[in-house]
C-alpha cells in the first residue's frame, strides 16, 4: 500500500471543495445574480493551493492536458450556452455561470503549474 503525503491530501481536498463550490456558486449566481466576490476569492485561493502543492512533478503533463482542455471547453461553453431555456428555467445561464466559476478555479492552478514546469525545464 502506497503512503500518501499530507500535501496530496490537502490539494485533493482543495480541488474537491473548489469543484463543489464552483458548481454551487454557479447555480446560485445564475438564479440570484452575480457571484459573490468572497466565493470568487475563495475559488482563486483554492486554485493557487492546487497549483502550488497539488501537482507532483511526474503528473504535470497529465494535469496540464486535463486542465487546459477544461479551461478551453469552459471558456467556449460559457459563451455559447447563455440563451438556452427549458420549462422557464434558464439552463443556459446556470451552465454558463458554473463554467465561469470553474474557470476562476482552474486558470490560476494551470498558470502556476505551467510556470513551475517552465522553471524546472530551464534548470535542466
Amino acid at each position: 500500500m502506497a503512503i500518501r503525503s499530507r500535501e496530496n491530501v490537502v490539494s485533493a481536498w482543495a480541488f474537491l471543495i473548489g469543484i463543489v463550490l464552483a458548481i454551487l456558486g454557479g447555480i446560485i449566481s445564475a438564479i440570484f445574480g452575480d457571484l459573490n466576490p468572497f466565493v470568487l476569492g475563495l475559488l482563486l485561493l483554492l486554485g493557487l493551493v492546487i497549483g502550488f502543492i497539488g501537482v507532483a512533478p511526474n503528473d504535470i503533463n497529465k494535469f496540464m492536458t486535463s486542465s487546459v482542455s477544461l479551461v478551453i471547453v469552459s471558456f467556449a461553453g460559457s459563451a455559447g450556452v447563455r440563451n438556452i431555456e427549458f420549462l422557464d428555467w434558464q439552463i443556459g445561464n446556470i451552465v454558463s455561470s458554473t463554467l465561469g466559476a470553474l474557470l476562476v478555479l482552474l486558470v490560476p492552478a494551470t498558470i502556476v503549474v505551467a510556470t513551475r514546469s517552465l522553471f524546472s525545464i530551464s534548470q535542466g
